[in-house]
């Protein structure tokens, strides 16, 4: 059975917990009862602490192995006067008086009311599908456990960190599940140390560098090969701050999802926010409002997948390579953004000044374009809201552990469609270079054999078997702002070179396909050059400095 306090039934199979609990001493436990809702569910939230206490909660957290809870006791308690909270605990809820907010939000249905309050909710042992539908609205801020960071080889109670699916454990497939899991972990573990030691061979550590920024540089690179073969199941820790809002409309949108992880979650979650903002999401649950909402949402999507089976030709594809595909934009996008960019500045109707923008000479335009944007001295520097005025629509296939990464941003529209292996899968290069060719494929070739053998039963399930290193065809909308953004962030020489290649295709084809030369040249931080030997070294020795700035 479960711990006894976990509100959902369900998700137990057998004698083992889908989830880990973690074990605290009686010293520990009465600390965290004044901070966190509960000591035992993988769902909880923070409360009692300052929001910078929290922000650089979670901030630590996507860089480190840790449970949020243990993180805390051992890098944050002794920086902090806890001795006035003794009285406090957390895990029982908190009792305030709610009548006004019962009135105005759930009587009245002023959901305004609902974006006033807000909660840090730690996410944890969620596999990487539902990382996914945790992240996926705009209204929030996410932080998820990074893969180059943090290694994957090691075992909790004597598993490896991915989802055990209740249905496919307790089915015939649940033993081959288990057993098929386990060994591409096994092969992660064993080609993480060679291509380690690779690298070591093939970049000497230079005599300015540290032993930790050289070592740190070193795991990145080499986390960064080998992580294409853990699979989708494989468990991540999400910190999210949102909301009673943007907490609403998830929980709505994960009631519905076919994931049955996702369903189960959504329970977990709202439990814990009911402890901290009852009222904001009183409706999620109730049969007149939230769940016929989630209802609807589900009966389309099932409307959908049965039109598009019967319609749509869905044949086999196996593309190769990062494949950026500039689908749709606006040729007159340049013009109506200078004059976008003088509207302020102006007493005319929009439509006049894209008149007289349209005669302008090239020159005269660009000098426009270089008034607004001005001198950017670094990335962050990004220009105004004209910038909005232009869009770009992107057809996407590359690896799932790239689209991981891009899928994070959230000023712009993305959808993609089901993981499986059907797209064929992207092999580092390095990989070839330390001789790991031949483990990688087999591992490959396991992911997609496991996937097959689910998908009739479990066709939900079945991409927890698909490993990352697998493509995922998306689409992404984006206005120029976001993109300078997203593009210039994405490229640069530190990045991963899965999401750096798509990138760099992105900002090419808008200025080649799109014809959009000023557009593409405001962009002056998106960076065109070639993978380097460590991708983390400069970065790492900036940190370093900041850190011994800091202490000196």
């Amino acid at each position: 059975m479960g711990p006894p306090n976990w509100p959902v039934i369900g998700l137990v199979c057998g004698p083992v917990s889908v989830y880990v609990t973690e074990e605290f001493s009686e010293s520990e436990q009465d600390i965290l009862r004044r901070y966190f809702t509960n000591l035992d569910s993988p769902v909880f939230a923070l409360v009692n602490l300052p929001q910078v206490v929290k922000g650089a909660l979670f901030a630590r957290y996507s860089r480190s192995a840790k449970s949020l809870r243990r993180l805390f006791l051992d890098e944050f308690v002794g920086e902090l006067d806890i001795s006035g909270d003794a009285s406090v605990d957390a895990t029982v809820g908190l009792r305030r008086a709610e009548e006004l907010y019962d009135k105005v939000f759930f009587e009245y249905g002023d959901d305004s009311v609902a974006q006033l309050g807000g909660v840090h909710l730690a996410c944890e042992q969620a596999s990487n599908l539902l990382t996914k539908v945790l992240e996926w609205g705009r209204l929030a801020a996410y932080l998820e456990q990074s893969t180059r960071y943090i290694e994957y080889n090691s075992r909790v109670e004597g598993r490896y960190r991915y989802y055990r699916d209740p249905a496919v454990l307790s089915s015939p497939l649940g033993t081959r599940y288990v057993g098929d899991l386990d060994r591409l972990f096994d092969t992660y573990s064993d080609l993480f140390g060679q291509a380690r030691e690779f690298i070591k061979t093939e970049t000497p550590k230079s005599a300015g560098d540290s032993d930790f920024v050289y070592r740190t540089a070193i795991k990145a690179k080499s986390l960064d090969a080998v992580r294409g073969i853990l699979p989708a199941a494989a468990q991540s820790n999400v910190g999210i701050y949102g909301t009673g809002q943007a907490y609403e409309q998830l929980l709505l949108r994960m009631q519905a999802d076919p994931l049955p992880e996702s369903r189960e979650y959504a329970k977990l979650m709202l439990h814990e926010l009911r402890k901290v903002i009852p009222s904001f999401v009183k409706r999620v649950d109730l049969a007149d409002r939230g769940q016929v909402t989630s209802q609807y949402f589900e009966t389309n999507r099932e409307a959908m997948s049965s039109v598009a089976a019967e319609l749509i030709e869905q044949p086999e594809q196996s593309d190769v390579g990062a494949n950026v595909e500039l689908v749709d934009f606006d040729p007159d996008g340049e013009t109506k953004m200078i004059a976008s960019m003088l509207y302020p500045h102006s007493s005319l109707s929009e439509r006049k000044l894209e008149d007289q923008v349209s005669a302008m000479t090239v020159e005269e335009r660009l000098r426009v374009v270089r008034a607004y944007v001005g001198e950017r001295k670094n990335r962050r520097h990004r220009p105004g809201r004209a910038l909005e005025r232009p869009f770009y629509r992107f057809d996407v296939l590359s690896d799932y552990g790239a689209f991981r990464d891009l899928q994070r941003h959230r000023m712009l529209t993305i959808e993609w469609q089901t993981l499986k292996p059907d797209h064929g899968y992207t092999r580092p290069e390095l990989v070839d270079r330390a001789n790991l060719t031949e483990p990688f494929d087999e591992a490959m070739d396991r992911s997609a054999e496991l996937y097959d053998a689910l998908r009739s039963e479990f066709p939900a399930q079945a991409s927890y078997a698909v490993s990352l290193a697998y493509r995922i065809r998306f689409n992404m909308n984006l206005n120029a702002r976001s993109a300078m953004h997203m593009l210039e962030l994405r490229s640069t020489p530190q990045g991963h070179p899965a999401y750096r290649v798509v990138a760099q295709q992105m900002h090419t084809q808008i200025a080649e396909v799109a014809g959009h030369n000023a557009i593409a040249e405001m962009m002056t931080f998106v960076d065109h050059s070639s993978e380097t030997d460590l991708e983390r070294l400069e970065a790492e020795k900036r940190a370093e400095g900041k850190r011994s700035n800091r202490l000196g």
